[in-house]
């Protein structure tokens, strides 16, 4: 019907190649446009302003021989303004885009090693967009984004490259713990050190409170009671610690039966032992 009446609707984002006799005539911007075919006119076709996007995908080599594929993005839209060069100077723009894509990748990803290829992604990436940038800039396209958006190299390779990781990672947590282990063992020998110190002190002032305590008794039992010597007031303590330990050790209820001499003459054994031992220990000093 629109033919009939040499009436032509141009859509929003879209313009329209006007011909006349076959002859390039006029870019039709959207909205509705008279195109008399009465006098040769007619729409070639329509190009669209709208933002593109094409994947390509390419498979190259390493500088250190590994194969992979490289992903590239690119986003290009046609200008309005060179909408003419757009429609007539390329017959196929994706594959032109594609070969281009192709040469850029092929002759930069070879000089990188697989690492420094996934480092250097952003500097591959701009690569491809300056010459697609040149070489699209002539047929009316213009190259808005180009992203390296993967890099995938061959399953055996990806499988040998997690393994290493994954031995490095293992390598660096048995480091880890035994650096912690030996932190713990060190924070373990200092504590007991700094507990056996305190414990030596302990003894020591419990050892010289017994002296002192013992001392002020026998001072005390010899004013007290005339006629006593030294000797005789350390056999009667001895005696009463002796008495003390055996009721302890019968009022406990988990101690286990123990068989010592309990007769007087013991006793003076024992008294004997323990003053012939501090003779011979403060002889040795």
């Amino acid at each position: 019907m629109g033919n009939l009446f040499c009436l032509v609707q141009v859509d929003q984002s879209t313009v329209a190649i006007k011909e006349t006799f076959g002859k390039f005539d006029d870019v039709l911007e959207p909205g509705l446009h008279c195109v008399p075919w009465i006098f040769g006119s007619q729409v070639a076709g329509q190009l669209t302003l709208r933002l593109q996007q094409l994947d390509v995908k390419c498979e190259t080599k390493t500088k250190d021989n590994v194969f992979v594929n490289v992903v590239a993005s690119i986003q290009y839209r046609a200008l309005a303004d060179k909408a003419s060069d757009a429609f007539y100077k390329l017959s196929n723009t994706r594959s032109q885009i594609q070969a281009y894509v192709f040469d850029v990748i092929r002759a930069s990803v070879p000089k990188l090693n697989l690492d420094d290829a996934f480092e250097q992604k952003n500097e591959i990436a701009k690569a491809v967009e300056d010459e697609l940038e040149k070489a699209m800039s002539a047929y009316g396209f213009e190259i808005v984004q180009t992203l390296i958006v993967d890099i995938e190299p061959d399953e055996h390779v990806k499988r040998a490259m997690n393994e290493i990781n994954a031995a490095a990672r293992f390598r660096m947590a048995a480091t880890e713990k035994a650096e912690a282990e030996k932190i713990l063992q060190i924070k373990r020998a200092e504590g007991e050190a700094e507990s056996k110190y305190l414990s030596g002190l302990g003894i020591a002032r419990q050892r010289q409170a017994i002296v002192d305590g013992l001392r002020d008794s026998v001072l005390g039992f010899s004013v007290n009671v005339p006629g006593t010597t030294a000797k005789d007031v350390m056999d009667m303590v001895l005696v009463t610690q002796y008495f003390d330990t055996m009721k302890e050790i019968g009022a406990s209820s988990k101690s286990s039966a123990v068989f010592i001499p309990h007769g007087p003459g013991a006793v003076r054994d024992v008294a004997a032992q323990i003053r012939d031992g501090l003779l011979q220990g403060n002889a040795t000093h």
